[in-house]
């Protein structure tokens, strides 16, 4: 099974305080194939610095991109991401920034996984933590 993970699913492995801190620590140690977006990279070290003040959080976040990256792990966007981003991110009122990821994960056949209830898990356009813990267990 392969998933994709969002910058919100990324930066709940580092915050302990989020409620699916704990999937996701799991969820990242089984042997599932793992992919992210580039755009993730940015995302993540802007939340680790800006918000949580934390250099050394936005490196663990980078190390483990860069792990993603070394088994080609790293969805790279390109114009056709950014056209079906566009059209996603019309169809359901959502950023083309959430939208790129819906569209990364649809053009790699895998599931998005993210923390990001209101704009992507309640429109059904990625799945939580648990429920790809849960999906990953049924298989």
């Amino acid at each position: 099974m392969t998933f994709l993970l969002d910058a919100s699913a990324l930066l709940a492995c580092e915050d302990a305080r989020d409620e699916h801190y704990a999937a996701m620590r799991e969820l990242v140690t089984r042997r599932l194939r793992l992919l992210t977006l580039d755009l993730a990279r940015y995302e993540t070290a802007n939340v680790a610095v800006r918000a949580w003040r934390d250099s050394a959080a936005a490196s663990r976040l980078e190390r483990r991109i860069a792990g993603m990256d070394a088994d080609d792990g790293v969805v790279t966007g390109d114009g056709n991401l950014v056209f079906a981003a566009t059209a996603l991110a019309q169809l359901h009122g959502i950023s083309v920034y959430d939208a790129s990821y819906v569209a990364a994960a649809e053009s790699v056949g895998a599931r998005l996984v993210s923390c990001d209830v209101r704009d992507l898990v309640s429109k059904g356009l990625a799945i939580l933590p648990g429920d790809a813990l849960a999906d990953a267990d049924s298989t």
